[in-house]
């Protein structure tokens, strides 16, 4: 296997900025003592990356289409509208994503799951980490885009679930409210099955929330959006962000879309100073991401676009975002007044713990996956690499020189 040795870069290490090298072979980041002292030899290959910073790749636990494409939707062309989609992504740094798919009729679940399964990235797409399932078990009050129609009960335990669902097999993540009757046992069972379990499109109380992560929930879908506005006597499931109900040694994760439209500014200054360790990066994008202003899809939902902001047609309700992640970081670092690594990790660290994939990615680890981005100083993307292979390159970058020996 050929020893590739990426050079003059900087790298997100250890949560900071280090001047070094990057070693890869075989797909996996290695430590290169080995190599110098152990096999004794020199790489095959030499990448001089002009001074870009490399970055873990990109991981996007919720979005539900782009370029044209809504998951939801396109119930007979899905197969090749989540390959297009994750073509595009590549051009954005996201090198792993989680398809989601919005409240539907069931025929779309039993339809749509078995044809998403999990597989590796390349130059074909990102990788597809699993389906994320936001609803049909949410609150009707907090529906956003989502058609209450399709809105469903937990009326017979976790048996409604596969009722909807059918096979959970291609299943990573299932948002549901909380507050809802059997919730504590799905919540559970669906732990078990080693499926994360977000709260969302809920108007759940704190104590209703607590008891959620008690049973195994771990993340919260786009915060601050479908759900209880904070309150001082009640803050709602906003306040899992500073509980001290919270199991010891659990952390709780939370989706926000810094979309510079979903989130506030100072909104963001206020999550990301209260709990950190927590914050993931999502865009929430819909089809429209990529494309002109006019009419578009989400799930059964049509939605009008313009002036850079996706509404439910003929209303103002948001529904989900254009923004491609690599905008979502650069907002998000601009807002927040966090250091660079922190705007990256929380698109790339933050969801693969939260996944408990931390291991293999979202980070340049030794014995990680090799998926990472090059990024000039604006962290505009270079180029994007899945498994030590380039599976975009920017033609209006400087593009690396590879040397052979």
């Amino acid at each position: 296997m050929k020893l590739i040795q990426f050079r003059n870069c900087r790298l997100v290490r250890n949560h900071l900025i280090v001047r070094e090298d990057l070693w890869v072979r075989g797909g996996k980041i290695i430590d290169p003592m080995g190599v110098f002292f152990d096999e004794q030899r020199h790489s095959d290959v030499q990448i001089d990356c002009h001074g870009a910073l490399i970055a873990p790749g990109f991981i996007d636990l919720q979005i539900n289409g782009g370029y044209g494409v809504d998951f939801s939707h396109d119930v007979n062309s899905v197969q090749e509208g989540v390959s297009k989609v994750a073509r595009g992504l590549l051009s954005h740094g996201v090198t792993s994503f989680c398809p989601t798919l919005v409240t539907s009729p069931i025929a779309t679940y039993t339809q749509v799951l078995p044809k998403i399964p999990r597989r590796a990235g390349s130059a074909e797409g990102a990788t597809i980490l699993g389906v994320h399932l936001e609803g049909p078990f949410i609150n009707p009050s907090k529906k956003g885009a989502h058609p209450e129609g399709c809105i469903r009960e937990f009326s017979r335990g976790f048996d409604s679930l596969l009722e909807v669902y059918g096979d959970l097999q291609n299943v990573s993540i299932v948002t549901i409210a909380p507050e809802k009757e059997n919730a504590k046992e799905v919540i559970e069972e669906l732990t078990r099955r080693g499926i994360t379990v977000s709260l969302g499109h809920t108007m759940a109380n704190l104590k209703e929330g607590e008891l959620a992560c008690q049973h195994g929930a771990t993340l919260i879908t786009h915060l601050f959006n479908a759900m209880l506005p904070f309150h001082h006597r009640d803050p709602g499931i906003v306040g899992l962000l500073a509980s001290n109900r919270i199991p010891p040694g659990k952390t709780i994760y939370y989706g926000i879309i810094a979309d510079g439209i979903h989130t506030h500014p100072a909104a963001l200054r206020i999550a990301y100073r209260v709990h950190p360790e927590g914050l993931i990066l999502v865009t929430d994008a819909i089809s429209a991401m990529g494309l002109s202003e006019g009419t578009h899809h989400i799930g059964q939902m049509s939605v009008d676009v313009s002036g850079g902001r996706a509404y439910v047609a003929g209303t103002k309700t948001l529904c989900g975002s254009i923004a491609p992640m690599d905008e979502c970081v650069r907002i998000f670092l601009e807002s927040a007044g966090c250091d660079t690594v922190f705007a990256l990790e929380a698109a790339s660290l933050a969801p693969a713990k939260c996944l408990g994939i931390a291991g293999k990615k979202g980070t340049l680890d030794f014995g990680a996956d090799a998926d990472f981005v090059l990024l000039d100083d604006k962290l505009g993307v270079c180029s994007t690499w899945i498994s030590g292979e380039c599976v975009y390159r920017n033609p209006e970058k400087v593009a690396p020189i590879v040397t052979e020996s």
